[in-house]
C-alpha cells in the first residue's frame, strides 16, 4: 500500500489544485474517524485502505470536475501503479454510488459504480460530509443536493448510506421536507 505522503505526491504530479488537496486531506481525516468507529463497532476495515483512499478519491479532479472525474481519477491512479481496492474507492465514492442507469445517462463506461465494501461505504460518505473545507451536516448535503436538482431517490440513497456508515450521524429528517427550513 502506497504511503500517504506518495498518495499526495500523486495528487501534486497530476496537477490537482491546492484546494483540491486541502478536499481531500479533510475527507481522509473524516473517512479514518469513521473507520476508526466501524472498527470499533466490531466490522473488519482497513483504516490505512479509507485514508490513502480518501487522499485520492478526487484525482481525477486534476483533469475534469465532470461527474467522470471517478473514473479518470481511477485510470490515473492505476497509471502510478496504486492497488486495485484503493482505485475502486476512487471509482465508487461518488454521492451513494452511482447506479446502471445513471452511469448509463450521465455516459459513463458499463462497469460497477456502487461502493460495496466497508472502505468503499466510508469514503463515499466522508465526502458527502465534506463540501470544500468544511465539514457539514447530513441534513446540509441534502439541502445542497436539492437545491442542485437531485432527485429523491439519490438524496435518500446518501441518507441510507450515512445511517449505515455511521449509526450515530443525526437523520431524523425526510429528504424532501427538511430543506425548507434548513438554515445551517
Amino acid at each position: 500500500m502506497i504511503s500517504k505522503e506518495e498518495a499526495v505526491h500523486i495528487l501534486k504530479e497530476e496537477g490537482c489544485e491546492e484546494k483540491v488537496i486541502q478536499h481531500c486531506l479533510l475527507v481522509s481525516e473524516v473517512a479514518v474517524k469513521l473507520a476508526e468507529k466501524n472498527k470499533a463497532m466490531g466490522r473488519t476495515v482497513d483504516v490505512r485502505l479509507t485514508e490513502i483512499g480518501g487522499i485520492l478519491h478526487d484525482l481525477g479532479r486534476a483533469q475534469t470536475h465532470g461527474m467522470d472525474h471517478a473514473v479518470v481519477g481511477a485510470k490515473l491512479a492505476e497509471k502510478h501503479g496504486v492497488e486495485k481496492p484503493v482505485l475502486d474507492i476512487i471509482k465508487k465514492h461518488i454521492g451513494a454510488g452511482i447506479t446502471p442507469e445513471e452511469a448509463f445517462f450521465l455516459g459513463l463506461p458499463n462497469d460497477d459504480y456502487m461502493p460495496r465494501t466497508w472502505e468503499e461505504k466510508i469514503v463515499a460518505h466522508a465526502d458527502n460530509m465534506v463540501k470544500g473545507t468544511k465539514v457539514i451536516t447530513l441534513k446540509k448535503r441534502n439541502k445542497i443536493l436539492k437545491e442542485n436538482g437531485a432527485d429523491k431517490e439519490l438524496r435518500q440513497r446518501i441518507k441510507d448510506l450515512a445511517h449505515e456508515v455511521d449509526p450515530d450521524e443525526p437523520n431524523d429528517f425526510d429528504v424532501e421536507t427538511a430543506v425548507e427550513n434548513d438554515e445551517e
